[in-house]
């Protein structure tokens, strides 16, 4: 059976419809999986109006509507205040409705009546004056509905995976966070996870956080009391997990076909690689919660919304992505 997948709309301010509507302007995709739209039927118009495309759309008031079709069914939540929103701007109207999108996703994942969530940009200003002053983004609304005690946040790309030991902290809170059981457990999660995805054992290589790997302890010691302490323990216990490599090699080592994922140490350490590798096509998995959640790599992108200027590569990779994960084929 075709995955039946949500795709929600992210922030309605911003290039969440149009890529939407470029995205699924690709028949294609209706071949291999049966998507419908969390979100406005209207703004999901302007943006076809925007763009010159022209899609069959309709209405749906719940998941039992959805039908295998090509067309746009859009299912629309009620009690939102879309009506004074405008394209490219902040507003606490736009981050309310992203979240109800997400959380309207989350909710039908968890009852096991969507196979997974592909999920448009939100904005995190206008989500925090929506409100939402613990929710940064999706990767904490996510913990907070799943309840999930270990998530993490994986980047991919044509020909790389990057894991990564924590994202939305400082440099200096990250380097603190490079700890042995820090380690053991988020490179656990991310073998269970390629596991799952691909339905073979995964190679991983760990990036070291210090210049040329800490030269033995001379620029830096995390390499030698936590990182290579980590690698060793999860050998022990089976895992293919190599390293640490210095990162200015690891990430050309990987795209090269020598490991499956690195696990980066810090945000930027593995966001650049995945960016620099293929930005355009990049997107962002979840590990860690109960069901299959992917999403573009890129923000709102207020200064182009409503130019018809936005990349939908990356809405189209990340459902891509989510139909592999469904299918073990990642």
């Amino acid at each position: 059976m075709k995955p039946l997948l949500a795709v929600t709309m992210g922030d309605p301010a911003g290039i969440g419809p149009e890529i939407i509507v470029k995205a699924m302007s690709d028949k294609s995709i209706f071949d291999r999986a049966q998507p419908f739209i969390i979100g406005v039927v209207e703004t999901l118009k302007v943006a076809m109006l925007q763009t010159g495309i022209d899609l069959p759309i309709r209405s749906i008031a719940t998941v039992a509507d959805v039908q295998e079709s090509d067309e746009l069914q859009v299912l629309e939540l009620q009690g939102l205040d879309c009506e004074r929103i405008k394209q490219g701007q902040v507003s606490s109207a736009a981050g309310h409705a992203a979240v109800q999108f997400f959380e309207a996703a989350v909710k039908l994942a968890l009852a096991g009546q969507i196979q997974g969530v592909v999920t448009c940009p939100i904005n995190k200003e206008a989500v925090h004056a929506a409100g939402y002053h613990g929710d940064i983004g999706h990767q904490e609304i996510l913990g907070r509905m799943t309840q999930s005690n270990l998530t993490a946040t994986m980047l991919m790309t044509t020909g790389l995976k990057v894991a990564h030991l924590s994202t939305h902290k400082s440099l200096a809170e990250a380097v603190q966070y490079v700890r042995k059981d820090v380690l053991v457990e988020r490179i656990t999660l991310t073998a269970n996870c390629l596991r799952q995805w691909t339905g073979r054992e995964p190679k991983i290589a760990v990036a070291a956080l210090n210049p040329h790997g800490g030269e033995g302890g001379l620029l830096g010691r995390e390499e030698l009391d936590e990182i290579e302490p980590a690698v060793q323990q999860l050998r022990q216990q089976g895992l293919d997990v190599v390293g640490p490599y210095p990162a200015d090699s690891v990430f050309y080592r990987a795209a090269a076909g020598e490991f499956d994922a690195v696990m980066a140490l810090y945000h930027d350490q593995g966001h650049i690689a995945i960016k620099m590798h293929n930005f355009a096509d990049s997107i962002t998995a979840t590990m860690g919660i109960p069901f299959i959640r992917t999403s573009v790599d890129h923000g709102t992108a207020f200064d182009i919304a409503g130019k018809n200027l936005a990349n939908a590569d990356g809405l189209g990779r990340a459902v891509d992505a989510a139909i592999s994960m469904a299918n073990q084929t990642l």
